[in-house]
This record gives C-alpha cells, sequence and structure tokens, in this order.
C-alpha cells in the first residue's frame, strides 16, 4: 500500500498501514443492515471504533442496484439529528458522509465531518467540487457509470481495466487542477460490473497503485461474494474476510467494512505475513 495523509478539518494523520472504515447505515433499504441501527447508532459506533475503526462512513441514501437518488433535503433531515448526537459523543472521531449531493455534502462538513465519500465522483453533482474544495477534508472519487438506478447495464467494457484507469487518471487530475488535493479513489466493486468483471479488479488491484492514491475497497458482504457462493448477504462474512486479505495483497489502504473485528483481523495478520 501506499502511505498516506488524510487531511481533516482540524489537523492531518499520516497512515504507514491499512486502516478500516465501518459502515454505518441510517437508511432501511441498503442490502445488508438497512434499519438495523436506526435506533442504536451511537451503541454501533461506539463498537466499531472500540473494535478498531479509524473511519466511520455515514450514509442516508441507499445506493444498492435499482435505487433512486434521493433529495438533500429527505437525506439531510436523515442525517441531522444523528450526526449531531455523534459528534458530541464521540467529539475525536473521524467521521464521512457517504453522499452524492452537494447541500448534504456541505450540510455535513459545516457539522464537523472531515471526509466526503462520493460514489458518483461529482458525476450526479457537480457542484459537489465547489463544496469539498472550500474545506480542508479529503475526498473519496469512485468510478461508476449511470447511477444506483441505471448502473446494472452499464458494464460493457472494450477494456475495463485501462478504461477505468484512464478514468481515475483523468479524473484526478481535473480534481486537482480544481483545488481538490486530498483524493481518495474507489474502484467501486459492484457499480456498474458484473462479478467476473469485480473479480478482474481485484486480482490487479495493483495496476491502480501508479496513482499513487490509497486505493479504497468496498467489498463488503456484497453480491461478487454470496452470489458466488450461493448463499445471502447475512452468510458473507468468510467470505468477506478471504478478498479482504487479497485486497490487502494487492495493495489496498482501506477496507470499507460492515465487520470491523474481522477486518482489523485480517490487517493485523496481513502485517505479520508480510514483516515474516
Amino acid at each position: 500500500m501506499i502511505p498516506f495523509l488524510l487531511q481533516l478539518q482540524k489537523q492531518k494523520i499520516e497512515f504507514h498501514k491499512p486502516i478500516v472504515m465501518g459502515i454505518l447505515n441510517l437508511t432501511t433499504d441498503s442490502f445488508y443492515d438497512g434499519g438495523k441501527y436506526l435506533d442504536t447508532y451511537v451503541e454501533q459506533v461506539a463498537k466499531m471504533l472500540q473494535e478498531g475503526a479509524t473511519i466511520i462512513d455515514i450514509g442516508a441514501m441507499s445506493s444498492k442496484p435499482g435505487s433512486p437518488i434521493i433529495t438533500d433535503e429527505v437525506e439531510i433531515q436523515k442525517l441531522r439529528e444523528p450526526l449531531r448526537i455523534l459528534k458530541q459523543s464521540f467529539p475525536e472521531a473521524i467521521f464521512s458522509i457517504d453522499t452524492v449531493n452537494s447541500e448534504t455534502a456541505a450540510f455535513s462538513l459545516d457539522q464537523g465531518v472531515d471526509i466526503i465519500n462520493d460514489i458518483s465522483a461529482a458525476a450526479i453533482d457537480s457542484k459537489m467540487i465547489q463544496v469539498v474544495k472550500q474545506y480542508p477534508c479529503t475526498y473519496i472519487a469512485m468510478h461508476m457509470r449511470g447511477t444506483p438506478e441505471t448502473m446494472i447495464s452499464l458494464n460493457q467494457y472494450d477494456n475495463m481495466v485501462e478504461e477505468i484507469l484512464d478514468y481515475f487518471k483523468s479524473k484526478i487530475a481535473f480534481l486537482e487542477s480544481e483545488g481538490v488535493k486530498q483524493i481518495i479513489p474507489d474502484i467501486g466493486f459492484g457499480f456498474a460490473k458484473n462479478i467476473k468483471q469485480n473479480f478482474t479488479l481485484l486480482k490487479v488491484l495493483n495496476k491502480f497503485l501508479v496513482l499513487h492514491k490509497p486505493l479504497l475497497v468496498g467489498i463488503s458482504r456484497k453480491s461478487m461474494i454470496y452470489k458466488t457462493l450461493s448463499i445471502n448477504a447475512d452468510q458473507a462474512l468468510n467470505g468477506t474476510s478471504a478478498l479482504h486479505m487479497l485486497a490487502l495483497q494487492n495493495g489496498a489502504s482501506i477496507l470499507r467494512v460492515h465487520d470491523v473485528k474481522e477486518a482489523m483481523e485480517c490487517i493485523r495478520l496481513f502485517e505479520v505475513y508480510e514483516q515474516a
């Protein structure tokens, strides 16, 4: 992996080993744990931080295939109270907001959030760039075609790996020219990619190290695991851990996960393996 800095609103933190981003869904329609923590999000965040999560990624909109883009008004309403309570309860924690809406991003950054995680990389809301460059924050830019509603039919590529690599080279150059400096690429497993394509990308993940950016991998309990194993997302933890180890071996810097303890165990074992 590439050592990297996280630009936070009050400080910069340098990392020399992989870290975990814990997922907190504040919506009822996520593919795995939608609605599970709507009333217990404080306890869940405390658990993830205690287990070793460096970042907590909060989402109020589902991005599973077929999901519509919700308005910023609806999204902010879902985030307002939980974000206030979480910032009060965990003032030192690093929070990320998973959103494609620039107004939601601006609201969240004003509340002290440090990272914006945009699955569209500003393709859905071009005003996002103006927002993130106004704040000393880190911006996660993911590769996706279309929107969650349309992406499942947009997985035709002539040369997928080269096309996605060129996409990131162009996107990063553009963002940096606009004044957005702290960028984390997310390959976008499951977003306009079928199962075979997802495994191909995982196998060649290290090709994306030429971007000289920390790579975020989000494969936790996804369909590339549970459909391959003929199980459901509830049963996909073991498969997730197996693929997390492959991601680490191929250069992942950040694992975005539902299960922090198990991901931290993968990182610890990977570290010992690397040092042997």
